[in-house]
């Protein structure tokens, strides 16, 4: 049986993050204690975790008066550890504290549990709308359906979910077009390039951009897919994928991993292996790292996303909403080859 004791830290970490949460996180700590004494856990760690509430109420201050009639958003994303997911937040932020509200953003660290347990705490505070990056994009319908017995109106941002009757709208980057770029690239330069895939498949972005990569290769076909295994979206994920499959396969000589982080994950296996050079990269993102590393000669595509845009329309989207106007249900971002010829125009001061 799962010790509580996380599930109340987590709620002790939503102080930092807006003060009028306080009261909220003390009577979840006293449910939780409840719930741990019924199942007979042992009295000095509820004592414990009494201890923690406490303190952590006596430490809270009042909400500053400028701030009292705002109101509270929320996003869950899939992680905070990728410069994309940083500047959808910004873009998010920009306009709720434009507006003199309030943003609370909570990583799920690629946990579809955490994730589900942090939407769950934050629905006992009725905000005004939560916005969801989903880990899983059919896992998450639990989740949509509690918002929505909630009365808490969902918008899902980057990344659509499976059952888009039970949310507001989705705002998300045209993710097959990305990915069509980005073979459509690949297959100007090396006409006849076998090819490996590192997929995110519980991302449904991640698997339109492969659809649409798959779309676009079924139109060359002297090229060749090798394999496609999970590369989890993540460097330290991607890394050793790309080693096994640089051994398995030595005919290898192109990649498509479905974002930049995972991108650098391969490039570096690649240079491990003493194959910089030989193998081209092409990916999705557009993010600063992966303009770098294309200036630097180590990737050569990114088909480039605008999370900033993604989140300013979100917002926009759950401002309109509450306005009683008309939203769409589904708002597509455009998206933009990168390559050296423009690479720099992404690093330039904005």
């Amino acid at each position: 049986m799962k010790h509580p004791a996380p599930r109340v830290l987590e709620k002790l970490k939503l102080l930092s993050l807006g003060q009028d949460f306080c009261s909220s996180v003390f009577q979840s700590c006293v449910l939780s204690l409840r719930r741990s004494l019924t199942r007979t856990m042992h009295l000095r760690r509820c004592s414990l975790l009494f201890s923690i509430a406490v303190l952590a109420i006596a430490g809270c201050k009042r909400p500053a008066p400028a701030q009292a009639g705002g109101k509270l958003f929320a996003v869950s994303l899939q992680t905070m550890n990728n410069p994309f997911f940083i500047d959808l937040n910004k873009g998010l932020k920009a306009i709720i504290e434009a507006k003199g509200d309030r943003l609370v953003t909570l990583d799920a660290q690629f946990n579809s549990l955490k994730q589900k347990n942090d939407v769950a705490d934050l629905l006992q505070q009725q905000p005004a709308a939560i916005f969801i990056n989903p880990v899983n994009w059919e896992g998450i319908k639990g989740t949509l359906i509690a918002a929505q017995r909630a009365k808490v109106p969902v918008i899902i941002v980057d990344a659509p979910v499976n059952d888009p009757d039970l949310v507001l709208c989705q705002v998300a980057s045209d993710n097959l077009e990305a990915g069509r770029l980005a073979c459509e690239e690949l297959a100007r330069i090396k006409p006849e390039a076998k090819v490996v895939i590192l997929h995110l498949s519980l991302n449904k972005a991640c698997i339109d951009r492969v659809a649409g990569f798959k779309t676009e290769m079924a139109k060359h076909p002297g090229m060749k897919l090798l394999d496609t295994q999970e590369g989890k979206g993540a460097a330290e994920a991607a890394r050793p994928v790309m080693r096994d499959l640089l051994g398995r396969f030595p005919e290898l000589d192109a990649a498509f991993p479905i974002n930049d982080p995972s991108a650098a994950g391969a490039i570096s296996a690649i240079e491990a292996a003493g194959r910089a050079g030989q193998v081209t990269v092409v990916t999705v993102d557009g993010s600063r790292e992966g303009a770098a590393a294309i200036l630097s000669g180590k990737l050569h595509s990114t088909s480039a996303q605008y999370p900033n845009e993604i989140g300013r329309l979100a917002a926009e989207a759950a401002y309109d909403h509450l306005a009683a106007k008309p939203v769409p249900k589904d708002i597509v971002v455009p998206v933009k080859l990168i390559t050296k010829d423009n690479a720099a125009s992404i690093l330039e001061p904005k």
